[in-house]
Parts: C-alpha cells; sequence; structure tokens
C-alpha cells in the first residue's frame, strides 16, 4: 500500500520518479511531464512536459484584454522548486486493488 511507503512529504515525490507528474506553479501555469529529479528544495528535472498557461491579449482600440488559454511542448526542463505550489502524480487509469 502506498499510504505506508509516505512518510514525509518527500516520499510522495520520490515515489513518483520516472513516472508522469502534474505540476502547478505559480502565474497560473500547469505542467504535466515525466519526473527525472528532485532536490530537498524542491528543484525538478522533468521530460516530456506540456505546460498550459494564459497569456492576455490586450486589443488595440480598447483597454480591454483578454486571457488566452496556450499550450507548449518541452523536451526536458528544469523547475526551480520556489515555483511549484503543488505536485500530484498524474492519474493511472486501469485496475484498483
Amino acid at each position: 500500500m502506498v499510504s505506508s511507503l509516505v512518510t514525509e512529504p518527500l516520499d510522495l515525490i520520490r515515489l513518483s520518479l520516472d513516472e508522469q507528474v502534474f505540476v502547478k506553479c505559480r502565474g497560473n501555469r500547469e505542467l504535466k511531464g515525466t519526473l527525472y529529479a528532485y532536490d530537498p528544495h524542491m528543484n525538478m528535472v522533468l521530460g516530456n512536459v506540456e505546460e498550459t498557461y494564459y497569456e492576455e491579449e490586450s486589443k488595440s482600440n480598447t483597454q480591454n484584454s483578454e486571457k488566452k488559454l496556450k499550450k507548449r511542448r518541452i523536451e526536458m526542463l528544469f523547475l526551480r522548486g520556489d515555483l511549484i505550489i503543488l505536485v500530484k502524480p498524474a492519474v493511472k487509469l486501469g485496475k484498483s486493488t
């Protein structure tokens, strides 16, 4: 059982090595990718990352701006730990035991 393997917060990160993780970051950015490495400061190296973020597009005639959802793929990414708000293992589909 996973709960018996997790006794402190970084244990969940350790169990997610080489697995897909979801990371919520400052600036309303979300990342989903494979966790390759981390350290006690929560700095992470992620691979095959899909980043989702909002970009403001201002209209030239008005002062209003729209937020547009954007996505991009990044092959390898170093993520600084102080940007991280939340980390969770990506949902695994299959039989539950």
